[in-house]
C-alpha cells in the first residue's frame, strides 16, 4: 500500500499492485507531506496548510491525534531513532520541532533567530544525522540523537536552493551528498569533509527539484526537473 497526498485536498491509500483506491481522506486542508507511521501499516501522519499535523487511521478514517505548534504550514516529517517513535517536523515558521509519538506536545523546539525554513529533511543512511536543506543556501546537518544539535562543522554549500524545495540524496554507503539548486544545476560533496566534488548543468528551464539515489546500484542516481525530463546519471 502507499498513500498519496494532493492539493485537491485529499489523500488516497492505494493498493500497489491493483492501481485501486482503498481509502479516501480529508480535513479539508491541503495536505503537504505524508508518511506511514514505521510501527503500525494502518497509521499515517500527515503535515497541513492550517499548520497541524494529524494522524489517520486508514481503517476507520478517524484522526486519531493532531499535533498542533507549528505557525505556517507543515513541510516534512522525518521518523528517527528510538525505532521511530520519535517524530521531525519542519515548518514555513522557520522552526523545527520534535515530539514523542502520539504525544500532541513538542519535547523539543529547534530554533533560533538566524534560522531560514528548511523544506527539505533527510536521514542519513547511519541514522546519526538528519540533513537538512536549508533555504538560505545551505545543507545542514543535526544529530539525530537526543540532543539534535547542529553540528556547525558539517555545512554544505555553493548552490542555490532561495524559494525552491529541491531534494537531497546521500548515497546507501553515506560517503556522498547531492542536491539539485533553482539554477538547474546538480551538486556532490564529500558527507565527512563537507568538500564540494563535482557540479553539473542538469536541467534547463527552472530548478532541478527532485535527486534520488539508486537504492543498491551505488554509482547511480536520478534527478528530474521543471523541464519535464527525469535523467539517469552512473
Amino acid at each position: 500500500k502507499f498513500v498519496s497526498a494532493s492539493f485537491d485536498r485529499y489523500l488516497r491509500l492505494w493498493d500497489t499492485e491493483s492501481g485501486k483506491v482503498l481509502g479516501t481522506y480529508t480535513n479539508r486542508r491541503v495536505p503537504y507531506v505524508v508518511k506511514f507511521y514505521p510501527h503500525d501499516d494502518n497509521t499515517f501522519v500527515v503535515g497541513c496548510s492550517d499548520n497541524k499535523i494529524v494522524a489517520y487511521d486508514s481503517n476507520t478514517g478517524e484522526i486519531t491525534q493532531e499535533y498542533d505548534h507549528h505557525l505556517a504550514p507543515v513541510n516534512t516529517i522525518t521518523f528517527v531513532e528510538d525505532n521511530g517513535t520519535k517524530m521531525v517536523t519542519s515548518s514555513d515558521d522557520k522552526k523545527v520541532l520534535v515530539w514523542e509519538w502520539d504525544i500532541g506536545v513538542p519535547i523539543k523546539y529547534i530554533s533560533d533567530p538566524t534560522m531560514h525554513s528548511m523544506p527539505v529533511i533527510t536521514m542519513h543512511p547511519s541514522e546519526r544525522y538528519l540533513v537538512c536543506q536549508s533555504l538560505d543556501n545551505k545543507i545542514l546537518v543535526y544529530q539525530a540523537g537526543d540532543r539534535f544539535a547542529l553540528q556547525r562543522k558539517k555545512k554544505m554549500e555553493g548552490h542555490n536552493t532561495a524559494g525552491y524545495a529541491c531534494d537531497i540524496a546521500i548515497s546507501p554507503d553515506g560517503r556522498f551528498v547531492c542536491s539539485g539548486d533553482s539554477n538547474g544545476k546538480l551538486f556532490f560533496w564529500d558527507f565527512k569533509r563537507t568538500r564540494m566534488l563535482q557540479k553539473y548543468h542538469a536541467h534547463d528551464k527552472g530548478p532541478c527539484i527532485g535527486a534520488v539515489w539508486h537504492p543498491v546500484e551505488a554509482s547511480v542516481m536520478f534527478t528530474c526537473g521543471w523541464d519535464g525530463v527525469i535523467k539517469m546519471w552512473s
